[in-house]
């Protein structure tokens, strides 16, 4: 059993120190237990998947803002990426961005830059500058590799399950699923969904920057942020229970990191 552990314990150790990369944005060393070469290729394949099974909104005037804002928010990253020296860096990202016909208050990226606009949110956005808020979002979690680090995270907490199968594998079979039910419960509380928070706080930052970069005032974002916690009604969960920061931590966090990203936006021509 000791010995069973112990073996299990230094391949543990040795797949983590492996599995880290450095993000160029953040200078942070990150998650990267999965290569991009094998994420991409799936990412790309269920976004066309899901593009063939929902109604793309095409030739619209939306459908077109959304192509112009998001191209416009590539270029300011491609800008951004060639001032760290890594322009190498996003030779693999096919972007792509579509409206797609869904009531919900919602957009996403998949890792490799494929992002999805729903008709739902275009209200609550309501112009280039609102819905550039939300492009910057979603390119900055493709451009941080927030997608792999994800994965990364749910191999590590498969990890720990399994380390406590080791652990408890002289139990009895109801205080085995004792064990794994308060570690399932722990690791997704004080593991997983803080995680997923600091992914969308840092997106939020991100992206702040590459719409102010891009010519879009980030001042807007604490409006966007405004109209969206009106749009939920209250109807959230408190925020240590939800993979996102609440509507109020947002707009605060957003307040503080504007003059930031009102430095970087001069660098580029932009003065607001």
């Amino acid at each position: 059993m000791l010995k069973k552990w112990f073996s299990f314990s230094l391949a543990s150790v040795f797949l983590l120190s492996m599995g880290c990369a450095t993000n160029p944005l953040t200078g942070k060393s990150t998650l990267a237990l999965v290569n991009n070469s094998s994420i991409f290729p799936q990412s790309f394949q269920r976004y066309s998947q899901f593009l063939n099974e929902n109604k793309v909104v095409k030739g619209t005037e939306d459908a077109k803002r959304v192509e112009t804002v998001g191209n416009n928010i590539r270029i300011a990253a491609e800008s951004w990426f060639e001032e760290v020296g890594r322009a190498d860096y996003l030779k693999d990202y096919q972007w792509e961005y579509k409206l797609v016909e869904d009531k919900a208050v919602n957009a996403w990226c998949m890792p490799g830059g494929k992002i999805v606009y729903y008709t739902g949110i275009l209200p609550i956005t309501k112009d280039d500058a609102g819905m550039a808020v939300v492009m910057g979002h979603e390119v900055a979690h493709a451009l941080l590799d927030h997608g792999r680090q994800r994965m990364s995270a749910g191999m590590i907490q498969q990890v720990g399950g399994a380390a406590i199968g080791i652990a408890t594998s002289d139990k009895s079979a109801e205080t085995q699923q004792l064990w794994m039910t308060a570690y399932g419960a722990g690791s997704q509380m004080f593991g997983m969904l803080p995680f997923s928070r600091s992914h969308e706080s840092e997106a939020d930052k991100i992206g702040l920057s590459l719409m102010a970069m891009a010519g879009y005032n980030p001042e807007a974002s604490v409006s966007f942020w405004e109209r969206m916690s009106a749009n939920s009604g209250g109807q959230a969960p408190p925020e240590f229970m939800s993979t996102h920061p609440s509507h109020g931590t947002r707009i605060n966090n957003l307040k503080s990191w504007i003059p930031e990203a009102k430095l970087r936006a001069l660098k580029y021509g932009y003065k607001f």
